[in-house]
C-alpha cells in the first residue's frame, strides 16, 4: 500500500490568506494542518507521498523536510492549470506506480484512527470511504453525501441539494488496487475531476464501496469560519514562547504566542488567539483570531479574523475579517 496527501489545491475561498502558502500548512494549533495528518500517520509503515504543484513546492519541501514524505509535483502554477484531483491522483500513480492507496485530502483534521481504518480495508478488500454525520442537512449539500446498508454504500450523490442522510465523505479513502486501477478509464470517459463523482461512478459500474463511520471530530478546512472553529478545538493549552509583555497586558487562556512577539500596553489576548513570531500588539485586544508573524496591530480590536503576514493595523475594529498579507489599514487618530 502507499499512503497519499493530496495537497495540491490553491483554496481560493481562503484567499486571500492562501494565495501565496498552500492550505495544509496553514497553523492549527502549534502544528501546521499536514503535520497534524502526518502525526495521524505515524505508526503507518507505508511510504507517505505528498501531491502538491509547482508555486508551491517550496513551500511543502521546506516545511517537510524533517519528515519521511516524498512530494509528488503536478506541472501547474496556478487555480487555472491545476489538476482536479483524479487526475492529480492518475498523475501520482503514474509517478510511483500501482498499488493499494490510501488518500488523504490535505485540508483535512480528523479524530479518525487510521490503524483502525486500514485495519477494516484489510478485511473487507473493497473500496473503504471514511464517513462522518454532521448532523445538519443544510451543511450536507457541501459534501458528498452517503447512504449504508450496514456498512455497504447504497447511494453516494455529490453535493445533493436535498440531501438524503447527514452522513458525509470526509476525503479520506482505501482504494483496492483493482479500483484505483479504474481511474484513467473514468478520465478519459470526461467524467468531472472530483473525487465523489468517481465514488458515483464506481458504484453505477457496480462496484462494492464500504463506509466507515467515525466519530469525535472532523473538519474540512475550507473556509475562514472552519479554520477558526479548528483553531478553537486543536487550542486545549497555552503556549507562550520568547517574549516580550507589558505588565498591564493581560493573557486569557488558551493562547498560543510564538516568539519575538511584543505584547505592549493595556492588550488582551485571548481566548483562542494564536500570534505569529514577531507579532507587535500595542493596546488592542485580539481573540478567536490567527495573526501571521511580523504583523502589527495597534489601538484596535480584533474578533473572529484572520490577518495575514507583515500587516499593520490601527485604531479599527476588525470582526470576522479576513485581511491579506503586507495590508496596511487604519482609522485616522
Amino acid at each position: 500500500m502507499k499512503v497519499l496527501i493530496m495537497a495540491g489545491g490553491y483554496a481560493t475561498r481562503l484567499w486571500p490568506i492562501t494565495k501565496n502558502k498552500p492550505k495544509p500548512l496553514l497553523p492549527v494549533g502549534n502544528k501546521t494542518i499536514i503535520e497534524h495528518i502526518l502525526e495521524k500517520l505515524a505508526n503507518i509503515k507505508y511510504p507517505i507521498y505528498v501531491s502538491t504543484n509547482k508555486f508551491f513546492e517550496k513551500s511543502f519541501r521546506e516545511k517537510l523536510s524533517k519528515y519521511d514524505v516524498e512530494l509528488i509535483v503536478e506541472n501547474s502554477y496556478r487555480e487555472e492549470e491545476k489538476f482536479g484531483t483524479i487526475a492529480a491522483i492518475k498523475n501520482a500513480i503514474e509517478t510511483i506506480g500501482d498499488d493499494d492507496y490510501l488518500i488523504i485530502s490535505g485540508d483535512n483534521l480528523f479524530s479518525l484512527s487510521i490503524e483502525d481504518f486500514l485495519s477494516r480495508f484489510d478485511e473487507v478488500k473493497k473500496t473503504l470511504i471514511a464517513v462522518y454525520d454532521i448532523g445538519d442537512f443544510e451543511l450536507a449539500k457541501r459534501y458528498g453525501v452517503v447512504v449504508l446498508e450496514g456498512d455497504k454504500i447504497i447511494n453516494f450523490e455529490e453535493k445533493p441539494p436535498n440531501p438524503k442522510t447527514t452522513l458525509v465523505s470526509t476525503g479520506i479513502y482505501a482504494f483496492p488496487k483493482e479500483v484505483i486501477s479504474l481511474i484513467d478509464e473514468y478520465l478519459k470517459e470526461g467524467n468531472k475531476d472530483a473525487p465523489g463523482y468517481y465514488i458515483q461512478w464506481l458504484l453505477e459500474k457496480g462496484i462494492e464501496i464500504r463506509g466507515y463511520r467515525f466519530s469525535g471530530y472532523w473538519y474540512d478546512i475550507g473556509s475562514s469560519d472552519s479554520y477558526l472553529e479548528a483553531l478553537k478545538d486543536f487550542l486545549k493549552e497555552t503556549q507562550i514562547e520568547e517574549i516580550q509583555i507589558s505588565p498591564y497586558s493581560k493573557i486569557i487562556p488558551p493562547v498560543i504566542i510564538k516568539k519575538g512577539a511584543k505584547i505592549l500596553g493595556r492588550s488582551i489576548i485571548g481566548p483562542y488567539a494564536y500570534i505569529g513570531e514577531g507579532c507587535i500588539i500595542e493596546n488592542s485586544d485580539v481573540s478567536d483570531s490567527i495573526i501571521f508573524p511580523g504583523t502589527i496591530i495597534r489601538n484596535s480590536t480584533i474578533w473572529r479574523s484572520i490577518i495575514d503576514e507583515k500587516c499593520e493595523i490601527r485604531n479599527l475594529e476588525l470582526r470576522k475579517s479576513l485581511v491579506g498579507g503586507h495590508a496596511k489599514i487604519q482609522r485616522g487618530d
